[in-house]
């Protein structure tokens, strides 16, 4: 398995095939210099399962290159090449083994279905020649030829590694590199076997895919498919027999790559098709006629043979395809017949109008949680900016509710106005923590910043569609659309940036700089805490517990998992709960309203920061909210109440096993809970070793700097180091 830029999808992948019930598989993987944290991911499946073997390589050879490197590592009877994007079907292994098994064949072929960005996953389109007509359990390729026209990739079978090596094929470098080896070792086996089972997901990457990107390495299968001719002469007579097939193959393959229009560059399709044409008339076999049974496919190659590109170009739809450009919508689309000027057409006008004035090279916009206010990452950025780039005029953008929350002397405007679409309009640089609204257009030369708000322990984005009731009927479509618009997006660990990758698989550069909002807990000093202490109410002496749940999306409102006035009398008159709701639900003094212990609990749910209330806490309680991941930076308890663990895995989807490796204590009951306070096991050494071991994962770049090295990066145009040394 070649490892290289995949760190969002490696997991899966390693997951899918490492089958507890196969002792005896050796899992192969090659970290070809991956930039990314590839390598430490390898290293802990390695650490924590002897059948993984890792290969770090120095530079980075390629996909081909790297597939021998591990061929040369491997001692098993069979390899199956795997690309570290994809992964295996539930049970695949296994029953690729028991094939194996049964069959003892030189080649093994399975089939595979394509597993698209949207959630879409469709089988291959060729699977009927597993069953066209029935095959024996082994066969020659001379028995079944058709076998030649599945796909030519590595992935979609496993080879007798002894065969192999006997043939003495490697996979070559550049692109298209396997192709060299997948046909030869069809023609040479003398045992071939199916298998009528998706046993492979073949994951079609939104961006990244390398054979979908436009350039002139594409001229690399020219090469390849010399190798697999030249392997053909070696046969000698036995190959004449497949010369046909294989010629047809090639041109098959060669006209793909041409006519998908995101391959070869426009300017060098010529070229393309003369080299098609060198390869066309080098390897046609004596007596080939082209296919008249298709009349279209039959003149391509007549007119490949002659070398007649124009010829070519005038077939139209079928040969060379331009990148089409869909019609721009007109942007004033709220206006119809008939319709007199209503606000929003007004608003749309003024928008328009607005977007054709130049951008405002010092104008930023700052916003945080559906304009609810100033908070977050943003805030945290903005206070940044006015000290070391005071040139940019930083503007907020707030609901109406809003205004009384907004601190002195930040200057905001309100959403909806005219000075709010003046104001997105001009602007060049925007900075959230979640997405603008559908309505904003982004101009050439405006640049975007997303800080998200916090580590995703629960799936997120496009990882949400195996999750419906978490997805809540989300359009990823749009959601993936407004992605797009972002050119910088903030990560605050690597378990974030995997999961960000994978979720949001966006053209962005990634910040990899901690959290600015973190800053503020790693410089937090005695003297702040205690005048937060004093602001808040919390009682001197007293053990002041910060307890913020996280949204369950299988509530309908929120509903406490524990009885809390209960809960705070057991814990003692030396506790104070400061709870804090989560921000989707609208709750005024829910401990007046519900008879609380007065003064023992404190209802912060509307206070204006959480950065605050955890200075000001001694200890933290939690379910599975992000908050965690910044409050482990205070080196304060952590108390996890996860009594409901199991359905929310269910129904959220997470990125990985809190109750596992929890940031301390982890209670299930109201018991479990009130004795990991009272019994002070917060405050254990055990308690101590599990929250430095969490930090140190997932607070690795939370050094106060955070909020600095973003405002440098967006606003001042520095290289920042990423992450930080």
């Amino acid at each position: 398995m070649p490892v290289h830029k995949v760190q969002g999808y490696i997991r899966q992948c390693l997951d899918s095939l490492l089958d507890p019930d196969l002792p005896n598989l050796e899992v192969i993987a090659v970290d070809d210099a991956s930039p990314d944290g590839c390598g430490e991911i390898l290293d802990e499946f390695a650490e924590r399962d002897s059948r993984v073997k890792v290969r770090h390589l120095t530079e980075n050879v390629g996909l081909g290159h790297a597939r021998n490197v591990g061929l040369d590592m491997a001692t098993g009877d069979y390899v199956w090449f795997f690309d570290s994007d994809d992964y295996a079907t539930e049970g695949a292994v296994k029953a690729i083994c028991e094939r194996l098994a049964e069959t003892r064949p030189d080649v093994l072929m399975f089939d595979y279905a394509r597993a698209y960005w949207n959630g879409k996953v469709k089988r291959s389109i060729i699977n009927y020649l597993f069953r066209e007509p029935p095959a024996p359990d082994v066969f020659t390729l001379e028995e079944r030829p058709s076998v030649l026209e599945m796909m030519m990739t590595a992935w979609n079978r496993a080879i007798r590694r002894e065969f192999l090596l006997d043939l003495g094929l490697r996979f070559s470098g550049g692109y298209y590199e396997d192709v060299n080896v997948t046909y030869p070792i069809l023609m040479a086996a003398e045992r071939l076997s199916l298998l009528d089972r998706v046993c492979y997901i073949y994951r079609q990457r939104r961006r990244g895919a390398i054979t979908r990107t436009t350039g002139a390495k594409h001229f690399d299968a020219f090469a390849q498919y010399d190798r697999i001719f030249a392997f053909m002469d070696q046969m000698g007579p036995k190959a004449d027999q497949f010369r046909e097939l294989m010629f047809n193959r090639t041109i098959w393959h060669l006209l793909v790559i041409i006519e998908r229009g995101d391959r070869v560059h426009p300017s060098e399709n010529e070229r393309f098709f003369a080299e098609m044409s060198k390869t066309y008339n080098r390897y046609r076999p004596e007596g080939h006629v082209p296919p008249d049974d298709k009349p279209l496919l039959a003149e391509k190659h007549r007119l490949i043979q002659k070398n007649d590109y124009r010829g070519f170009q005038r077939l139209g739809p079928g040969s060379v395809k331009a990148k089409a450009k869909k019609p721009a919508r007109k942007a004033n689309n709220l206006r119809k017949r008939g319709l007199l000027y209503s606000k929003s057409v007004a608003k749309d006008r003024y928008y328009q109008m607005q977007r054709r004035l130049p951008i405002d090279e010092n104008l930023a916009v700052f916003a945080a949680y559906w304009y609810r206010g100033y908070a977050c990452n943003p805030a945290a950025i903005y206070e940044k900016t006015r000290e070391l780039a005071p040139h940019i005029r930083c503007v907020w953008i707030v609901k109406p509710g809003a205004r009384k929350s907004m601190p002195e002397g930040v200057d905001y405007v309100v959403a909806g106005g005219a000075e709010y679409y003046r104001t997105l309009a001009r602007a060049k640089y925007f900075v959230n923590n979640v997405n603008f609204p559908d309505h904003l257009v982004k101009r050439p030369g405006q640049v975007h910043l997303m800080t998200q708000h916090g580590t995703p322990l629960k799936k997120m984005g496009l990882d949400q569609m195996e999750y419906p009731v978490g997805a809540n009927d989300m359009d990823f479509k749009a959601l993936i659309t407004r992605s797009d618009r972002w050119d910088y997006l903030v990560s605050s660990n690597p378990l974030s940036t995997e999961a960000w990758e994978r979720g949001f698989p966006c053209k962005y550069e990634m910040l990899e700089i901690g959290y600015p909002r973190n800053d503020r807990l790693v410089t937090a000093t005695d003297e702040e805490r205690a005048r937060l202490r004093a602001e808040i109410g919390i009682p001197e002496g007293a053990t002041a517990i910060l307890y913020a749940p996280t949204h369950r999306d299988y509530q309908r409102r929120y509903s406490p998992m524990f009885d809390i006035g209960k809960v705070v009398e057991q814990l003692g008159q030396d506790h104070v709960l400061l709870l804090r709701a989560h921000y989707y639900y609208k709750i005024k003094n829910m401990a007046a309203d519900l008879g609380w212990p007065e003064g023992r609990v404190i209802d912060v749910s509307g206070h204006r920061s959480v950065e605050e209330l955890s200075i000001a806490s001694d200890a933290l309680l939690t379910d599975y909210s992000s908050i965690m991941f910044d409050y482990a930076n205070l080196d304060r308890p952590i108390v996890i109440y996860a009594n409901d663990w199991e359905t929310y895995k269910l129904t959220r989807g997470v990125n990985f096993d809190l109750t596992a490796t929890p940031p301390g204590v982890v209670a299930t009951t109201e018991t479990e809970l009130v004795d990991a306070f009272v019994s002070r096991a917060a405050w254990s050494d055990t308690a101590q070793k599990a929250r430095e071991a969490f930090r140190a994962r997932f607070c690795p770049w939370d050094d106060g700097h955070a909020a600095e090295r973003a405002v440098r990066r967006l606003f001042l145009g520095e290289q920042v180091p990423n992450p930080p040394a």
